[in-house]
């Protein structure tokens, strides 16, 4: 398992847009640190996608504190049928795969010049 490490800084409007390294594995899970002298302001925003895709990583709104994440994306069967456990039951998730690609992270409404440390586990 692999540790990316990747800090943000917003801009005076609040935003930052930041990249992981090019990495390869199933993301385990993706931890938010808060900086403890100059955090993001309670209530930001965070958009973590895979760049090439677009594929959806964690989006989540209104974070006050640091926080961990296991995100998993639905399956499917070979037909594109929502994969179940049981005939109408609870869908089937897995880890997100990336294949040489980047961690894009998007923060909004983060604060002018505050930070934060994206933790992102990769098996």
């Amino acid at each position: 398992m692999r540790r990316i490490k990747v800090t943000a800084t917003t801009a005076a409007d609040g935003t930052a847009t930041v990249y992981s390294p090019r990495v390869s594995g199933k993301i385990h899970s993706v931890v938010y640190q808060k900086d403890g002298t100059t955090g993001f302001t309670d209530g930001v925003d965070f958009a973590l996608t895979a760049e090439e895709s677009g594929e959806n990583i964690w989006t989540e709104s209104n974070v006050n504190a640091s926080t961990s994440r296991y995100p998993r994306a639905p399956t499917h069967s070979q037909a594109g049928a929502a994969a179940l456990y049981a005939a109408g039951g609870t869908g089937i998730l897995d880890k997100i795969a990336l294949a040489n690609d980047r961690v894009k992270i998007v923060i909004a409404q983060g604060g002018n010049a505050k930070k934060g440390i994206f933790l992102v586990l990769v098996d």
